[in-house]
């Protein structure tokens, strides 16, 4: 093994030898590598008649980047045994047979791929609910707090357990049918919310406050809304064949890359409502407290567009109770904005987890985009075909390439900053979904 070593002198005069990479991993960080070792080598020796030579190094190429993240953030290594462990649980109790989940007890009612699912929609929402019970809490705030992020761990978790378990039933169904579990509406939109979730535990974690949690479990519970509703109404959790277009292996770079892009953009609109509400504490007349009220019209709008589009007709009262609860939500925070303001961290904290939020959201979209023009021209001939979801998709990476141009170049900061990530979550949520429902085009097997 080549290590390099650097020498340094420190301020006493002396020279310190700062040691390699490797070197600095523990005996706990090696075993979690041996694990992810064993673990693809399982998987390959189990599944492998059903990958192709891309899938295989596709596999490959998963181990060393699981190794990494698990070496550079400690709790993901806890996240990825206890998922392992719960997804292997489940498939050994299948055993083969998708009716033993009706039999089963943990099957039926915990571990079973719907079943997770569902169970991480509601912790989700009771993530939400204890962090904003914190937030207003004058003595147990810390511990609501601390409770919010703890069940928004085991969300995660159990959203992950039901993505991995959904991939093998959908193999279990038939050969033709089995694919990774990201082709719908509703699949990419448990990926939305646990990548969400994640990626904010880990910056609340980095910045030691857990105050945004309150704001940016809003928009993870506004798509867990989405799901329910959509499982209501078109019965998505049922597992479908795959159409032609998606019958790829690009599939399953493309959009995890996508979704990492949007995860972060919405958590950096929702960190950016934030800073705007600490930065507008102080006023008092209405029409200063735009952030907020703009905010309130955009969550009424989605039922509105949902009912005009006709696609909430079998959901009337779903949508009626989602405009109460959102505008509760706005009249809540327009009462304690002050007490907020208070519990949020320094405009510098939110300044920064929105720049590294949006900075890293727009390198994993600039690859996605890259990735889905090759998948286009493998699918339908060409790179790019100026259909509406290439071109909102390239809106979006324009808008945040602007964003970032001015941060860097000019010192983008403050409310302008802040009001162009909060406009960025709305250009990315008509991309996301609203080119499925006004739309039409090459991509209208997502439409709703």
């Amino acid at each position: 093994m080549n290590i390099t070593t650097t020498v340094a002198a420190s301020s006493s005069g002396t020279l310190t030898l700062n040691e390699g990479y490797f070197i600095r991993r523990k005996w706990d960080e090696w075993l979690f590598a041996v694990l992810a070792v064993a673990g693809a080598l399982f998987a390959f020796s189990k599944y492998h008649a059903s990958m192709d030579i891309y899938e295989k190094w596709i596999l490959a190429g998963t181990v060393p980047v699981v190794v990494w993240l698990g070496w550079f953030w400690r709790p993901l290594r806890h996240l990825m045994l206890v998922v392992a462990a719960l997804s292997l649980l489940a498939i050994v109790s299948y055993d083969g047979d998708l009716r033993r989940g009706d039999t089963v007890f943990w099957l039926k009612y915990f571990i079973s791929s719907q079943s997770a699912i569902l169970w991480m929609s509601m912790l989700f929402f009771m993530s939400t609910v204890f962090y904003w019970v914190g937030m207003f809490s004058r003595g147990q705030a810390a511990a609501f707090e601390g409770l919010g992020s703890k069940v928004a761990w085991v969300a995660v978790t159990l959203a992950l357990v039901g993505t991995m378990v959904r991939w093998y039933e959908s193999h279990q169904i038939g050969p033709d049918i089995g694919h990774i579990p990201v082709s719908n509406l509703y699949e990419v939109f448990v990926l939305f919310c646990w990548m969400t979730a994640l990626f904010y535990l880990y910056y609340e974690a980095q910045y030691k406050t857990r105050s945004m949690g309150a704001f940016v479990m809003l928009v993870v519970s506004a798509a867990v809304g989405f799901l329910l509703w959509y499982t209501l109404v078109r019965e998505a959790h049922e597992i479908q064949p795959l159409v032609p277009a998606l019958k790829s292996w690009w599939m399953k770079l493309h959009v995890p890359a996508n979704f990492i892009g949007y995860g972060t953009f919405a958590l950096a609109a929702m960190v950016g409502f934030a800073y705007l509400i600490k930065l507008q504490v102080a006023e008092t007349r209405w029409y200063r407290m735009a952030p907020i009220w703009l905010f309130g019209v955009a969550l009424c709008f989605v039922p509105l567009a949902f009912r005009q589009r006709s696609v909430g007709e079998a959901g009337g009262t779903y949508w009626f109770v989602y405009a109460v609860i959102a505008a509760l939500v706005i009249g809540g925070i327009v009462l304690g904005r002050k007490r907020i303001a208070e519990r949020l961290p320094s405009l510098e904290v939110l300044d920064d987890v929105m720049y590294k939020s949006i900075a890293l959201g727009f390198a994993f979209f600039t690859i996605a985009t890259v990735l889905g023009a090759l998948w286009a021209a493998d699918a339908w001939g060409g790179y790019w075909s100026w259909d509406p979801k290439e071109t909102w998709a390239l809106i979006v990476w324009l808008n945040y390439a602007a964003w970032l141009h001015m941060r860097l170049m000019k010192g983008l900061r403050g409310a302008v900053a802040a009001w162009w990530a909060v406009a960025g979550l709305a250009v990315t949520t008509f991309a996301f979904i609203g080119v499925n429902m006004f739309l039409s085009g090459l991509h209208s097997y997502g439409t709703l």
